[in-house]
């Protein structure tokens, strides 16, 4: 030890310090510098902190070189003097020595700077302490928690990967899945490789990133000398651990994947009940072998996939036979039309996570009739399944044989919804029925709870046509209301009538009446071509999603080039129908002026009225009045006929000066150039025939 005053200085009569005696229960040192004198006094435990025996220390700071190692010396003469330049009032710092015997030793020592009344450091009084093992502890405490947040790390990357994995319907998606930022490779994976097994050989399904691909390798088989190959054989992941060890294990694909640097792969069978579908690889280049950990997790992870995997081939199997059963039962081709321009388009729904929903009961049809004329109709059948489709196939047939039949649209819907009610199925359909004359323009329009059509004009404009309607195909038959009220909407050339499913229309949330407005203002903006307008509507609702189907027919009736003849039109009218008497009126005038009757048009209304209006009062049942263009002879004739049930043949009476009745067939007689009454089955038809020769 060093004498007090040995340095020919005068010392502070409190030097050296008296350390509390804790800190030597804690197996800390004291020391007390002396800036002035330059003294370095230390402690017992001090000393021991330096493996110093006291015969070794000559109370000089510079003595202590010894143990301490000239770069860490550097580093606490540093550190003291920038403490002592910039204010401070202490200093504290970790440090190595070198013990007597040359091994290393951590230690921490803390300094607390003492200055006059000037600011000028005088006096230094610390603590020393050994914190090997305080540093080891921490080192320690660092390591695990690395460990730890790489664990939480994988495990987010499980939970992640897996929601995404739940959302994924094709196998495609499972693959973006697995290459996007949050999926596999965001464990530091270099490269992905997915094969699926097809038919005794392992087709690849996905290879990243670009340019990795290794020729030969896009089918291989089971057999072959890849680590994909092996573990579909064996059931068993495979972990390679070493370049040397893949170069060894797969001399055959090693030359092909040096350019990435490959360090460690980890390939894994896709099994699912006991069965492998396919392998995935991850090949890694900053990664030397696999902790039990990770193996764990990328085991977990394989199994996850390969649920997805197979939920995602059986939704694709599930599709493709959707998509092949809808487009049997919808028509092969639409035919074409003389006349008229023509677009049907049709999209599957996608209703997430639910196989087999890509079917549904939407269907369109076009009928070619007599006499110029084509049926229109657009359907859907309640639900998406093959159930749905199936009933929708039947139901496009009968309602075409009907319509072929020459039954009026009318009677065409309540036949179809008889045929629902009697296939005893809990389904019912909705449906719009337009028979359209191409000669005239005219066309008659029958709803069964289904939305109105559309007409686009000439001029551009777009609006909704609003047509009574019946109850759905199967409810009206089954609650005995099949009567279906006749709208009659007319075409000029140029104009489109658009029929279309509801699943163009309505969407979540929003009301019918405003997405039809949207479809009306979409339609207005449109194309002008059928086909092209057709597509743009498809692709707004592809762009929008949805569950449901949607079905799209356009009709574009064209301009003719030669007058023609043959047109026929028909409309039913219910006794007691106010609206249907109004529709047939309104028929009848249309027809008369379409084809052109001349100076006969006032006669031919007033006497087609005259029939229909006897027929309803004098049989009390319903009538169906038609109009035809016969041609022959060099001439025209307009054929009136008015149909009922009654067998009951008309008789011309004298109605007298007073008479108010019994002037009918009078004014047939006198205003027509041929007129008579024909048995028809179990009724009869009433007809009369004018000569409009003249009104071409």
């Amino acid at each position: 030890m060093v004498d007090r005053g040995a340095s020919g200085l005068s010392l502070p009569d409190d030097w050296p310090a008296h350390p509390d005696p804790i800190l030597a229960l804690n197996r800390m040192g004291s020391f007390d510098w002396d800036l002035a004198a330059g003294l370095f006094h230390m402690d017992a435990q001090a000393l021991e902190v330096f493996d110093l025996r006291p015969d070794e220390y000559d109370g000089r700071a510079e003595s202590l070189a010894v143990r301490v190692p000239p770069t860490e010396g550097h580093r606490l003469d540093a550190l003291v003097a920038q403490a002592i330049k910039d204010g401070s009032e202490n200093y504290g710092v970790y440090f190595r020595i070198r013990c007597r015997d040359g091994t290393p030793r951590w230690t921490h020592t803390q300094g607390y700077i003492r200055r006059d009344d000037t600011g000028k450091p005088h006096r230094i009084i610390g603590i020393l302490r050994d914190a090997t093992q305080e540093l080891a502890d921490s080192a320690a405490r660092r390591a695990q928690d690395a460990q730890d947040a790489a664990r939480r790390e994988q495990t987010n990357v499980v939970q992640l990967t897996t929601a995404a994995l739940a959302h994924a319907r094709t196998v495609q998606d499972v693959i973006d899945v697995l290459k996007d930022t949050h999926g596999l490779t965001h464990l530091g994976a270099t490269s992905l490789v997915v094969g699926l097994v097809e038919g005794g050989r392992i087709r690849l399904v996905a290879e990243g990133p670009e340019g990795s691909f290794v020729p030969g390798t896009l089918i291989t088989g089971i057999d072959e000398p890849y680590p994909m190959s092996e573990v579909v054989r064996t059931l068993a992941p495979r972990f390679i651990e070493s370049p040397a060890a893949f170069a060894e294990g797969y001399p055959v694909l090693w030359p092909h994947l040096t350019d990435l640097h490959i360090t460690s792969a980890a390939y894994l069978p896709l099994i699912v009940q006991g069965r492998p579908i396919g392998a995935m690889g991850l090949l890694y280049s900053d990664r030397d072998g696999f902790a039990p950990e990770e193996r764990n997790v990328l085991v977990a992870l394989g199994s996850s996939i390969a649920q997805s995997m197979q939920r995602a081939m059986f939704y694709e199997q599930e599709k493709d036979l959707a998509s092949s059963l809808q487009q049997a039962m919808l028509p092969r081709a639409i035919p074409g039309v003389r006349g008229a321009d023509i677009a049907v388009r049709y999209r599957a729904g996608t209703a997430a996570g639910s196989l087999g929903r890509d079917i549904g009961g939407d269907w369109y049809d076009l009928i070619p009739l007599p006499g110029g004329r084509v049926g229109a109709v657009i359907g859907d059948v309640q639900g998406h399944d093959a159930h749905a489709a199936a009933v929708m196939g039947q139901l496009r047939i009968v309602l075409r044989a009907y319509a072929a039949e020459g039954h009026t649209p009318a009677a065409v819907m309540a036949r179809a919804s008889v045929f629902l009610h009697e296939l005893d199925t809990d389904r019912f359909a909705t449906c719009l029925y337009a028979e359209a004359d191409l000669s005239t323009g005219v066309v008659q329009v029958v709803r069964a709870g289904h939305i109105d059509p559309l007409l686009r004009d000439t001029d551009g404009g777009c609006a909704r046509v609003t047509v009574e309607g019946g109850l759905p195909l199967g409810l009206s038959a089954e609650f005995g209301r099949l009567d279906y009220p006749v709208g009659i909407v007319e075409l000029d050339p140029g104009t489109v009538l658009l029929l279309c499913t509801d699943g163009l229309v309505e969407q979540p949330g929003t009301d019918l009446d405003d997405g039809m407005r949207t479809l009306a203002a979409l339609v207005a903006d449109g194309p002008q071509d059928v086909r092209d307008l057709a597509d743009r509507l498809i692709e707004l609702a592809e762009e929008r999603g949805g569950d449901d189907d949607v079905a799209v027919l356009l009709l574009r009736r064209r301009g003719l080039d030669t007058p023609r003849s043959g047109g026929r039109l028909q409309q039913h009218v219910a006794p007691g129908d106010p609206e249907a008497l109004r529709a047939a009126r309104h028929l009848i005038r249309t027809a008369v002026r379409t084809w052109d009757a001349g100076e006969r048009a006032d006669e031919i209304e007033l006497v087609a009225d005259e029939l229909v209006t006897n027929a309803l009062i004098h049989t009390e049942g319903a009538a169906v009045v038609t109009l035809r263009i016969l041609t022959g002879g060099g001439g025209r004739r307009l054929r009136v006929e008015v149909e009922d049930a009654s067998s009951a043949l008309p008789r011309r009476r004298d109605p007298g000066d007073a008479g108010v009745s019994g002037r009918g067939l009078l004014l047939v007689d006198r205003l027509t150039d041929g007129w008579g009454v024909e048995a028809r089955g179990g009724g009869k038809c009433v007809w009369c025939e004018f000569d409009v020769t003249g009104g071409d």
